[in-house]
C-alpha cells in the first residue's frame, strides 16, 4: 500500500472527519472509498463515451422501431411521482 499526503481545506477536513466518525470508518478509509468511487465514475463515463462514439444512430433507430408501442403490464409500471419521492 502506498502513502499519499493530501492538503485539504480545513472545512473539508472537518467535514470528512465528522462523516467518517458517523460512518464508523477512518478518514483514510473514507477518502480511499471516495477516490475509488470517483475513479469508477470517470472510467464509466469514458467507457460509455467510447461505446457511444462507435454506435450509429441508424442502427439504434432500427432496433427501437421493433419495440411495440404498448402500455406496460401493471406490475411493470412506475408509481406516481409523489409516491416515488416519498421513499
Amino acid at each position: 500500500m502506498n502513502t499519499l499526503s493530501v492538503r485539504l481545506p480545513n472545512s473539508i477536513h472537518h467535514h470528512a472527519k465528522r462523516l467518517a466518525r458517523s460512518e464508523g470508518v477512518s478518514v483514510n478509509q473514507l477518502v480511499s472509498s471516495a477516490v475509488a468511487e470517483k475513479l469508477a465514475a470517470i472510467d464509466t463515463e469514458r467507457y460509455l463515451g467510447e461505446r457511444a462514439a462507435r454506435g450509429r444512430r441508424v442502427v439504434i433507430d432500427a432496433i427501437l422501431a421493433k419495440v411495440p408501442n404498448v402500455e406496460p403490464e401493471p406490475h411493470d409500471r412506475l408509481p406516481p411521482v409523489a409516491k416515488r419521492r416519498a421513499k
